[in-house]
């Protein structure tokens, strides 16, 4: 008997043993699975990079991601909450004081995208919030999107200051931030609320505080205006060069956001306004770096969606009513006379000796600050963009001697005219420089029909105040494309002819 209840302790012991070390092992097993589980949370949660996707073309022209958001991307809720907290940098109300445009029912303005990156979603500009604009026939008109126009609204240096004021004041802190989140009613959980966005504000704020370093020389240049843009100083930005020491002459190169449309038929032309590339794909990816997209994170497959929409995106045709034919038939002539061989026979046919050809700056005689700012230098560096990515890297960029002439397909949406925008109306154009407007508003989007152009003679509509345009102020001049070879000499007559042929284009 002794024997046998040895052996049952025993036996009881190592069943005890046993059911510890079954227990260790799935409680060992439970944190495994537990740490696993966590793991593939965090990995889900902070390693997702997906963007907000659209199934309409022009919707993802309009909202489609670049990939800027991965590496420039501001965070959802810190850029719904910063006209709150930051206010008196804005000219108006909202981001829509700065030009941006809001349709109904969209809690982001056209041309900024989201995408979920890093944990949060973010978002930053794409390609729409330079070439789309709205048209209203009076002032009491409901507002026509039109896509692939310029942006005439879009008043792109203040957007840059209110951001670089906003950072650099003491309220850009998750103390102020943060409530002004939670009045929006954000959907934040716990990890938003006390990890992810305080951190994310700080990251934020440094990001544009340093960006705001980089970008001084905008603070000594004339103010731009709505619908323009100082590209290549910025473009120099990315490679360091030292603005402080650039000649004076290279510092003022604000122009107008262009058209975009009909892309396929300018494939081999002088791109840009001073025609310094010819290949459209390359362009689109120098394009691309305004909108934060670097090589690393350019999301080359919506890239391309947007590429190939843009191939055949055609411009709107004239929407003022029937023209009138027997002026149209002496227009034509005049036309083919005057503009055919640089700017093409019609707004769909571009055929024509020198479309899409330099013509030197001593012969077309227009501002130069544009042309200047775009130097051999930069044209080098250029060429180390993309390096490494087997075709992508740039090989097209050359310095010119002037600006490029360029196809007039939906020209009544292109006002103001020339390279800077510095004549108001398509009528105006056909005057001599001294009896063109010497200063005029930017910045509305009431069109005139008569003298094909935006209405440039108000102030302000309402409490927004519309931009000063100075032809005075150094890179603003508008001489040039004069003279009997541009038609300027021509009776009135003739010009209103010539201007109603080119309303159909």
């Amino acid at each position: 008997m002794t024997g046998t209840t040895e052996t049952r302790t025993y036996a009881e012991k190592g069943d005890r043993k046993s059911c510890h070390g079954r227990m260790w092992c799935w409680l060992g097993s439970l944190l495994l699975l537990l740490v696993l589980a966590t793991g593939v949370w965090l990995g889900i949660r902070f390693g997702t990079d997906r963007a907000v996707t659209y199934q309409d073309d022009v919707e993802h022209f309009k909202y489609g991601s670049t990939g800027g958001e991965r590496e420039s991307g501001f965070p959802y809720w810190i850029w719904r909450a910063l006209p709150t907290v930051c206010a008196d940098y804005l000219p108006g109300e909202g981001y829509a004081s700065l030009g941006m445009i809001f349709e109904k029912g969209k809690d982001l303005p056209v041309g900024v995208s989201k995408r979920r990156v890093t944990g949060l979603d973010r978002v930053f500009l794409n390609c729409a919030a330079c070439h789309t604009n709205t048209v209203r026939d009076t002032p009491q008109s409901e507002p026509r999107l039109i896509a692939g126009m310029p942006s005439n609204t879009l008043n792109l240096l203040a957007f840059e200051n209110f951001f670089f004021g906003c950072a650099a004041d003491a309220r850009f802190s998750p103390d102020q931030i943060l409530p002004a989140i939670e009045a929006l009613n954000a959907d934040l959980d716990l990890i938003d609320r006390y990890l992810v966005y305080p951190l994310a504000v700080l990251l934020m704020r440094d990001q544009v505080l340093m960006l705001k370093k980089r970008f001084d020389f905008v603070a000594h240049q004339p103010a731009w205006g709505p619908g323009r843009v100082d590209t290549f100083n910025s473009a120099k930005v990315i490679f360091n060069f030292p603005l402080d020491k650039a000649a004076p002459e290279e510092l003022i190169g604000a122009s107008d956001f262009p058209s975009i449309w009909n892309q396929r038929r300018r494939q081999g032309m002088q791109l840009h306004w001073d025609g310094n590339n010819t290949r459209v794909e390359e362009r689109n990816r120098s394009a691309a770096f305004g909108t934060g997209a670097t090589p690393p994170t350019l999301d080359r497959e919506s890239i391309r969606r947007t590429e190939n929409w843009l191939l055949d995106a055609a411009s709107p045709a004239w929407p003022y009513g029937a023209l009138n034919a027997a002026l149209v038939e002496k227009g034509s002539n005049i036309y083919r006379h005057y503009c055919a061989e640089c700017h093409g026979a019609s707004g769909k046919d571009f055929s024509g000796a020198r479309v899409g050809t330099v013509v030197p700056i001593k012969v077309i005689g227009t501002d130069r600050g544009r042309l200047d700012s775009y130097t051999r230098v930069l044209a080098l560096n250029q060429s180390m963009l993309y390096a490494g990515y087997g075709d992508e890297r740039f090989s097209n960029f050359r310095k010119t001697n002037g600006y490029a002439n360029m196809p007039l397909d939906g020209l009544w949406l292109r006002a103001p005219y020339l390279h800077n925008g510095s004549v108001p109306t398509l009528r105006d154009l056909l005057e001599p420089a001294v009896r063109r407007p010497v200063q005029f508003y930017r910045g509305y989007d009431v069109y005139d029909p008569v003298r094909v152009g935006f209405v440039h003679n108000v102030a302000a509509e309402g409490e927004r105040r519309f931009f000063l345009y100075d032809t005075q102020v150094a890179g603003n001049s508008n001489q040039g494309h004069e003279g009997r070879a541009y038609g300027t000499e021509l009776p009135d007559e003739d010009k209103e002819a010539l201007v109603e042929f080119l309303k159909s284009f």
